[in-house]
Order: C-alpha cells, then sequence, then structure tokens
C-alpha cells in the first residue's frame, strides 16, 4: 500500500486531495496543526491524523517519527500546507508567510527524506501557484498578470525554485510543483470564487500518482505542463 502524508488536510485542498488518494487505496497521514480538526478530518476520510505545524520543528520531527515508527517508510509528500497573506506588506508579515509556505516545505521535506529513500518510488509533489510563476505573472493573457501579489507570488515563487533545486540534488526522488488553479478556498481573495475543490485537487493526485517514469523537477497545472 502507498503512503503518503498530506500537510495542511484538514480542509481545502490538502483534505480533498487525501480523499481523492484514500480513494485510489493510499495509506494517508493527514497532516494538521489543530488536533481536533484534523481528527475530525482523518475519521470522515478514513486516514490517519498526525499533529503536524509546518512552522515548528519539533512538531514536525514528532510528526515524522509517528509515520516512521507505524511504516518506515513513505512513498509520497504532498506539501499542501499554506498560508495567504493580508494587504499590508511589511517584514512581518513576508516573515510570517515565508515561514508557512517556504521554510515550512523544507522543514518537512527534510524530515521525510530517510523515510521517502525506502520507498520504491518516492514521490514529492509541492503545491505552489502560477502567482509564482515568472512566465504567467508576466504574460497578458493569463489572469496572474492582472493581479498583484508581493509576497504571496514571492513565496510561491520559492516553493517553485526549491523544486527545481530538490529535483537536482536528489535525482531518485521525483519532485513536481503543481498550480491547482483558482479554487475556492480559504485561500481565495474572493469569498465563494474560484473553481471547486474537487477540480482543484485533481492535479495534485495526478502527480502523487505518478510511476517510476514519471517526470521530475517540472511545473504543472491542468493536463500540461506550466512555464516557470
Amino acid at each position: 500500500m502507498t503512503v503518503t502524508l498530506v500537510t495542511g488536510a484538514n480542509k481545502g485542498l490538502g483534505y480533498e486531495t487525501a480523499r481523492q488518494l484514500i480513494e485510489r487505496g493510499h495509506s494517508v497521514y493527514l497532516g494538521a496543526r489543530n488536533t481536533e480538526r484534523g481528527e475530525a478530518a482523518a475519521t470522515e476520510l478514513g486516514g490517519q491524523f498526525v499533529q503536524l505545524d509546518v512552522t515548528d520543528d519539533a512538531s514536525v520531527e514528532t510528526a515524522l517519527g509517528v509515520i516512521a515508527s507505524r511504516e518506515g517508510y513513505i512513498d509520497v509528500l504532498v506539501n499542501n500546507a499554506g498560508i495567504s497573506t493580508t494587504a499590508d506588506v511589511n517584514g512581518q508579515e513576508a516573515l510570517r508567510v515565508f515561514d508557512t509556505n517556504v521554510i515550512g516545505l523544507i522543514r518537512v521535506t527534510q524530515a521525510a527524506l530517510p523515510l521517502l529513500e525506502k520507498s520504491g518510488n518516492p514521490v514529492v509533489v509541492n503545491v505552489s501557484s502560477a502567482l509564482g510563476s515568472f512566465w504567467a505573472v508576466t504574460n497578458p493573457e493569463r489572469r496572474q498578470f492582472h493581479f498583484p501579489s508581493i509576497i504571496y507570488g514571492s513565496s510561491k515563487a520559492a516553493v517553485s525554485m526549491l523544486t527545481v533545486q530538490y529535483a537536482k540534488a536528489l535525482p531518485a526522488i521525483k519532485f513536481n510543483a503543481v498550480e491547482p488553479g483558482f479554487t475556492a478556498t480559504d485561500l481565495t481573495p474572493f469569498s465563494g470564487a474560484g473553481q471547486p475543490v474537487e477540480a482543484g485537487a485533481e492535479v495534485i493526485v495526478r502527480m502523487a500518482t505518478i510511476g517510476k517514469d514519471g517526470p521530475t523537477g517540472t511545473f504543472q497545472e491542468g493536463d500540461g505542463e506550466l512555464g516557470w
């Protein structure tokens, strides 16, 4: 059975990703900061909960230790946990967003590497955004061109670069970034706007279930690649 960890899995894209992967037969660990919400989500979906705050080194190490003791390996890591930003552009707000969206990804990935290296087909999916794509934000035909996002967009550009660098540094593990599309979640700037979460999770699930001949070091959206 494929063992998968999804961070930020108690709601939104993380929850839907976990649901779809469980339907496909994955044994999914739902990582979430809030124990009550995380346990409720895991119970609803038939997964397993681990308390995991990506901004806390001890929480990350404990969560991965739990999975190590139960499973001994991880096949798939979905780095989904992320936060949006306020309208304020300042150092404190930038540190808050980058600590979750960028440093949190590094914390979890580094802690998961020893378990991923024990898998026969290790895969990491980093949930990024076209707001972090230089190609998309400079292309007038893309909606991201018309939506300035100084801090959040920059944090997702960092996620995309981390994906490329990890793929180069660790060729035995497949690392890919994904753009779920404009999806109706808590991160969506306009309440209720965007596609259904089921549609947004499709590209995450697609890249989480690639085979040994699957791509690495790519940025994916929908059915194809997105320009960096």
